[in-house]
């Protein structure tokens, strides 16, 4: 691989995390003003027809055949609808704090998982180290925030939310890979949100209270703007970054943005509502970006 390939291809992996590492607040603000599969299937459907319709417009073929169609359907399933409706039903009853440590920390041990367990990638002891050291910083850095309080029952539930959705969605990204032999990001992206805000919103209008009311848009200007923030960065930008690095990199190696959104999270805090960092922080931020630099290690 050209050295220029790839310093873009981790220029484009910085830029994935500035974008996911701003997301909690906008899942956050959508979760408690709007019904959460509506909200992520009206977002997620946007994201597709719009990637589809520039698809088109640029002249790809967008069909897929019947061969591939079955497990893009188990992969939007698993990383779009899934996904969505279980993690945001479980930020509705568990501290964003909570959230952020179930699921940084078991990303890249799952992906890790699932690319060993079907055969897409070697077990190392490098790749092992590294997540190892990024859980630990992870459970320095909002660990004893996170778990200062008693879970009672309905927390309970939404940090079981929480884990269910990071396992669905790195084993949707796992299975997603081979999928891209035969075609690009962008036509994988584009599929996988189409699919699964179909899925979102045929479950929100037949099962979930308050969707046919929120049809209507009025949800206020911090949930519109969450909205608009996921699906032009998030949507739009980073989910092609992520299939793209996947395919190059393999599931496990690009889990670790897990190690640095946090890290820009916290970092966001101080500069915008100056937020204090400890040392026990500073100690688990350092020990995040080193697992993320020993992960990266070419």
């Amino acid at each position: 691989m050209a050295i220029s390939s790839y310093t873009q291809q981790r220029a484009l992996f910085a830029l994935m995390c500035v974008i996911w590492g701003t997301n909690w607040l906008a899942l956050k603000a959508g979760a408690m003003a709007v019904p959460p599969a509506f909200f992520s299937g009206t977002r997620w459907t946007a994201a597709g027809l719009i990637l589809l319709a520039f698809g088109w417009f640029k002249g790809q073929r967008l069909w897929i055949g019947r061969r591939l169609a079955r497990r893009m359907l188990i992969v939007a399933f698993l990383m779009v609808a899934f996904n969505a409706v279980v993690l945001l039903y479980g930020l509705r009853f568990v501290s964003s704090g909570l959230a952020a440590v179930i699921s940084s920390a078991l990303t890249p041990v799952s992906l890790l998982g699932f690319s060993v367990l079907m055969r897409q990638e070697r077990f190392s002891r490098r790749q092992a180290g590294a997540t190892t050291l990024g859980i630990l910083g992870i459970f320095l850095l909002f660990g004893p925030k996170a778990f200062a309080g008693q879970l009672d029952m309905l927390e309970l539930l939404g940090a079981t939310g929480v884990l269910a959705s990071t396992l669905a969605y790195s084993a949707g990204s796992v299975l997603a890979r081979p999928l891209m032999r035969s075609l690009p990001p962008a036509q994988m992206a584009a599929s996988t949100n189409l699919l699964g805000g179909l899925m979102l919103l045929g479950f929100s209008f037949a099962f979930e209270p308050g969707a046919w009311q929120a049809a209507s848009g009025h949800w206020g200007w911090a949930a519109w703007a969450g909205w608009f923030f996921l699906l032009i960065p998030g949507s739009l930008g980073g989910t092609i970054i992520y299939f793209w690095l996947v395919r190059d990199w393999g599931a496990s190696r690009t889990g670790t943005y897990s190690f640095i959104c946090p890290v820009i999270a916290v970092g966001l805090g101080m500069f915008v509502y100056g937020e204090r960092v400890s040392l026990t922080d500073a100690i688990g931020i350092v020990l995040m970006l080193l697992a993320a630099v020993l992960a990266l290690r070419r």
